[in-house]
């Protein structure tokens, strides 16, 4: 660099500001071009060509303080060259959890889409921030195709909707528009003049209503958790009785929160009776189809979301059971006359300008409470594109069946027993290893068992052949949740998982 500037100065046109010589670029887009082209090479190699290999690790466990080692993550005030950022970069790799990987049921993601994989490169590439047509024209038309799709597939004529980080920050939407429909004069005044609000979710909904009551300064004691029956879905009779309670209470319902797919049992709440209520006491309705909402692609289980066309409001993540990939998380609303707008548009004029050249009602930025907002939508709409609606529904169904087939193998396996039967891809189910398998069914037995799933966790994980969650969950000991979404899982896998759990736990 000190050798291209003392060249530069000797230029006759040479043009020093401050000490800075602003001559010419400063970065060497040669050697950015040949490091952009190695690393790929490396990520064609070690992520992409192995995501379906179960001979590699599913993760190269090591402690945090090893790890912090092995990176060497100091930042230094010279760079450092280019091969060893390379060989960062294969580091990173390796000591990565590979999510792609056809063992990987952790989490309510795993695999790996390759258009959508390209979607991502293209956009990462780009750098485009959707909020204007004039500087994201193509990701702004696929966003809006890409909603228009989705609606129809919850059965709305129309409505609107905006993808945001995280199916979190959906319900996050959801619930401050509620609260702005039911009093629009928050937006300008505040929380103080208003009653207390009361929002309604089911004890098994996803931690983030309470967090967004939390946000929004609602408060968490104003969720009332309605009771569930066994197998985790909102019980209707208990929702009325606490919506009576509520108005007894003197404080103001506005919002009802179902979920379709609930995170650890993948448990569906009945929507039309859920719905009837909310049209009885003029409560908007919110259903958390983060999870579950891909069931609507499956002509054969989108009866598990009947009556969600009643919804006002619906949170979908196609990065979990389609591979779009995270994040591609979308808030969808039936009410199409603006009010996703209204509720958060804050008129930068320097941004939405209303004196462009082109229609501005493409300047879609207003909706969001970003400003920058990733392309989200184009992961989606590439992926749809390749696959078509079939490739997408083949892929829930094959879930689905995967899961149906699990459940009769764990039957059929002394040792293994269901919690439930599963009515989605989450199959819940304890290993009650032979040291118990005699043992009186008691307080000391629970206790024990609760210490398996563990050790078992913490075997496979060092080993690095699976990654299998557990967690105790409404009064049940530890117990693991199988998750099958990989369109890369096969049989055999299935297999493998029970194999394994009793491979790792044949001394406890």
């Amino acid at each position: 660099a000190g050798v291209c500037k003392q060249e530069m100065l000797q230029k006759k046109n040479a043009v020093l500001v401050d000490g800075v010589m602003l001559n010419g670029p400063i970065m060497d887009s040669k050697a950015g071009e040949k490091f952009v082209e190695e690393a790929c090479k490396i990520i064609m190699e070690e992520v992409v060509q192995k995501a379906d290999d179960v001979t590699e690790k599913v993760c190269e466990w090591q402690a945090p303080e090893m790890l912090k080692q092995i990176l060497d993550l100091e930042m230094r005030d010279t760079g450092e060259c280019h091969q060893k950022i390379l060989q960062l970069c294969r580091d990173v790799i390796k000591y990565s959890v590979k999510t792609n990987h056809p063992r990987f049921f952790n989490q309510l993601y795993a695999g790996i889409d390759y258009y959508s994989l390209v979607a991502r490169f293209i956009t990462e590439a780009l750098n485009p921030s959707v909020y204007t047509y004039e500087v994201s024209p193509v990701f702004l038309l696929v966003e809006e195709a890409v909603i228009k799709k989705m609606i129809e597939f919850i059965g709305w004529e129309g409505g609107d909707g905006i993808f945001n980080p995280g199916g979190s920050v959906s319900n996050m939407y959801a619930m401050n528009l509620a609260r702005y429909k039911f009093c629009p004069e928050i937006k300008e005044k505040g929380l103080s003049g208003l009653p207390r609000l009361v929002l309604f979710a089911s004890e098994e909904c996803h931690y983030s209503m309470k967090k967004a009551a939390s946000f929004l300064g609602i408060g968490t004691e104003n969720v009332y958790f309605i009771k569930t029956d066994e197998r985790g879905k909102m019980i209707p009779e208990e929702l009325e009785k606490q919506v009576q309670r509520a108005r007894k209470e003197g404080s103001a319902p506005f919002l009802v929160c179902a979920t379709a797919g609930t995170t650890v049992l993948g448990a569906f709440d009945p929507l039309d009776k859920i719905a009837d209520i909310c049209e009885k006491h003029g409560l908007w309705l919110h259903v958390d189809a983060s999870w579950g909402g891909s069931a609507l692609i499956s002509r054969r289980h989108c009866r598990l979301l009947h009556g969600i066309h009643r919804a006002d409001s619906v949170a979908w993540n196609p990065h979990k059971m389609l591979l779009a990939g995270i994040q591609c998380c979308a808030l969808l609303v039936k009410d199409n006359s603006g009010l996703l707008k209204k509720c958060y548009s804050a008129e930068a004029a320097y941004l939405f300008q209303q004196d462009k050249f082109y229609d501005v009602s493409y300047d879609t930025g207003d909706k969001s409470i970003q400003c920058s907002r990733r392309p989200d939508a184009f992961k989606f709409w590439l992926m749809w594109k390749a696959l078509g609606t079939t490739g997408l529904e083949e892929r829930v169904n094959r879930a689905l069946a995967l899961a149906r087939y699990l459940v009769e193998e764990i039957k059929k396996r002394e040792g293994f027993q269901l919690l439930l039967e599963p009515e989605y891809a989450n199959v819940c189910f304890w290993y009650i290893p032979p040291s118990l398998r005699k043992m009186e069914d008691g307080p000391e037995f629970w206790q024990k068992l609760h210490q398996v799933a563990p050790i078992i966790k913490e075997r496979m994980m060092k080993k690095g052949s699976m990654m299998l969650g557990y967690q105790p969950h409404r009064g049940k000991v530890n117990f693991f949740r199988q998750v099958v979404i990989s369109p890369q899982v096969s049989r055999e896998d299935m297999d493998f998982l029970l194999d394994e759990i009793e491979l790792l736990a044949k001394d406890l």
